[in-house]
């Protein structure tokens, strides 16, 4: 049975409206067995939780190790939203997924946030991160969907950035 990335990537990116409905940037990732049944979901909550950890992927990874064993997470596959940044291809390497499939690339997800104070964007990507382990992942994207660039429309700007420090958790 063939999986349906877009279907998949889809369900991340409506978690990532979801985050951002919230009040959270907008993230978001999905968990799906060999099968492409959706198992799990997170969101970002780096500004509900004033947590400079949770972002969509890192959540997502510590639902699925309390969740699910070892072998289980090996035939797993993480849809996000954007590609996993540093911290969370750490975190996707550390948990044992074995696949990771995402729509918007980190460069793309820079022209979209600038500057932006929130979201000072690493470039470093997934692969690179992930090729430093002694276990292979397999990686594939970034998929062109609108959906995913659509999400971000009119969050990252000056405007909204007028919040407190204590606001945005810093």
């Amino acid at each position: 049975m063939a999986i349906d990335n877009n279907r998949l990537l889809k369900a991340a990116i409506a978690v990532a409206q979801r985050a951002r409905d919230e009040g959270n940037h907008p993230f978001g990732a999905v968990l799906a067995s060999v099968d492409g049944e959706i198992l799990l979901d997170a969101g970002n909550t780096v500004i509900t939780d004033r947590d400079a950890t949770g972002h969509a992927e890192t959540n997502l990874v510590r639902l699925a190790s309390h969740t699910y064993v070892d072998d289980v997470l090996a035939d797993c596959t993480l849809y996000s939203s954007a590609e996993p940044c540093a911290m969370c291809a750490g975190a996707i390497y550390w948990s044992g997924i074995g696949r990771v499939v995402y729509a918007l690339s980190e460069l793309d997800l820079l022209d979209l946030t600038g500057a932006d104070a929130e979201n000072p964007t690493m470039t470093l990507g997934v692969r690179d991160v992930l090729a430093a382990g002694q276990r292979a992942i397999t990686v594939e994207g970034p998929f062109e969907l609108a959906g995913a660039t659509a999400v971000h429309d009119g969050f990252w700007n000056p405007a909204r950035n007028t919040k407190t420090a204590d606001q945005r958790g810093g």
